[in-house]
This record gives C-alpha cells, sequence and structure tokens, in this order.
C-alpha cells in the first residue's frame, strides 16, 4: 500500500479519537454553500466521506434531510453512535449509494483531497439535481497566528505534511465555475493534552511508528506548557474554514 493509500485509510482505528478531538464546522460556511439554491427551508443533502459525523451533526442541526456516505467501517460505526436518526451508508466519493438526482446538496469535510475526482464528479452530477450545490470544505489552524505556526513546525513528523486547502479541482463539464470562500472558526480544547490530541489524529501522524509519535507529543506537550506557564489552562484556538462551492448545471 502506498503512502497517500496509507494515510486514507489510517482514521478508522482512531475513530473514537477523531469524533473526539476534531473541529466541527462553523454553520456561516454551510450557508454560504446553500445561498445558490436561494432556499433555507429544509433541503436533502449528501454528507461524503462523512468520517464520524463532525459535519453530519451540524447540517443536522440545521435542520437538513442528511444522508450520510463513508467507506471506512470503523467511521461509520462511530457517526451512527454519536449522530442519531441520520441515514447512515457505506460508499465511496466514487461509487454513491443513492439514486440519480436524489439530493440537493453534497458536502465534503475535509475529505475531497482523497477523491479520485477523475471517477468521483460525474457521481456527484449524477445524484444531485440541476441546480443543486457541490460544497467542500477544510478548517484548518489559522497560522497567522504565531504559536499555532509553531506548533505546526512541532508537529512535523518523516512523512511530510500536505496541506490540501485549496486542492485543484477537476473542471467538470456538469458544474459551473468554483466559487471559494473563507470563515472564521474556533476550536475549544480543555487543556495541552486536548490539543495534542486533535493534532494527532491527523493521517501524518497516524502512519508513524509509536516512538516517533510519542516524541513529537513529548515537544508539543513541552511548547504549550512552556507558552501557557502552566499546564491548567483552556485553548480557543483560531481556525478558518475554506470553502469552495459550485452549482450543478441543467443537461
Amino acid at each position: 500500500m502506498d503512502l497517500h493509500a496509507r494515510r486514507a485509510d489510517s482514521f478508522g482505528a482512531q475513530a473514537e479519537a477523531y469524533a473526539e478531538h476534531r473541529p466541527d464546522y462553523p454553520v456561516a460556511a454551510i450557508r454560504w454553500a446553500l445561498e445558490p439554491l436561494g432556499t433555507t427551508e429544509r433541503l436533502d443533502v449528501l454528507d461524503l466521506a462523512a468520517g464520524t459525523g463532525k459535519l453530519t451533526s451540524v447540517l443536522c442541526a440545521e435542520g437538513h434531510r442528511v444522508t450520510a456516505v463513508e467507506p471506512n467501517e470503523q467511521m461509520l460505526s462511530e457517526l451512527v453512535r454519536r449522530v442519531h436518526g441520520v441515514r447512515a451508508l457505506p460508499g465511496h466519493a466514487e461509487h454513491i449509494p443513492v439514486p440519480d438526482q436524489t439530493v440537493d446538496a453534497v458536502f465534503v469535510g475535509t475529505a475531497f483531497h482523497w477523491f479520485d475526482q477523475e471517477k468521483a464528479m460525474p457521481e456527484i452530477a449524477r445524484v444531485l439535481r440541476p441546480g443543486g450545490v457541490l460544497a467542500a470544505m477544510w478548517v484548518e489552524p489559522d497560522t497567522d497566528v504565531q504559536w499555532l505556526r509553531e506548533l505546526e513546525q512541532a508537529s512535523l513528523s518523516s512523512v511530510e505534511s500536505q496541506r490540501h486547502n485549496p486542492v485543484d479541482v477537476t473542471r467538470h463539464p456538469s458544474f459551473s465555475p468554483e466559487e471559494r470562500a473563507k470563515f472564521p472558526h474556533v476550536h475549544h480544547r480543555e487543556s495541552p493534552e486536548a490539543v495534542v490530541a486533535w493534532i494527532n489524529t491527523h493521517s501524518r501522524l497516524l502512519v508513524i511508528d509509536d516512538a516517533e509519535r510519542a516524541a513529537i507529543t513529548d515537544k508539543m506537550l513541552t511548547l504549550l506548557r512552556e507558552r501557557q506557564g502552566t499546564p491548567d489552562v483552556s485553548f480557543d484556538i483560531p481556525l478558518h474554514a475554506d470553502v469552495f462551492r459550485m452549482v450543478r448545471l441543467s443537461e
């Protein structure tokens, strides 16, 4: 298995930690993504590569009818455990298990970079109604903040950190040109250990050996404790959500 595939497959064994420590998504970003539909009424929404339901739960809270599709069995089980009442299906972006033209919007949360776009784009077009929206978003630390730049430097491993945002989107004739926007967000962590637990859910740290991960963890904890001057402190981590949206064109 090559490194990209190993990274893509690394999350399942840490599904509980992922659900516990990853940030959710800002409501403002979701509402912006849906603006082309011209309505705020309850919509049929597909959360593709839904993971443990970090985006699913926000979409449900907005009142939409959500179908969550996720390829990893452990991640999908965690989603079902945490997000009640949602329709949850195993499936891939390249083979989506829903009928043609049955959803108003397809959302992808911090996962579009794992897709084979040549296969995924026509599948997404297939399930969307004309005028529907494809929206992908990534929630990332605001590295304009010095201590977050320092934390990212401390977290570097032997596996290169891959910044996927903004990701290149394959132009497809079924979709309008992409539009992009950025939204502020905050991730509350109750301790330095919780901050490090969040960082350790990223694939570049999941695929390294235990000794290297332990050394990086110690380095991050030292940085955070020295910065705050005490081990007993919470953090409101400034993030931003980068979003692109595209509209499904009529045939």
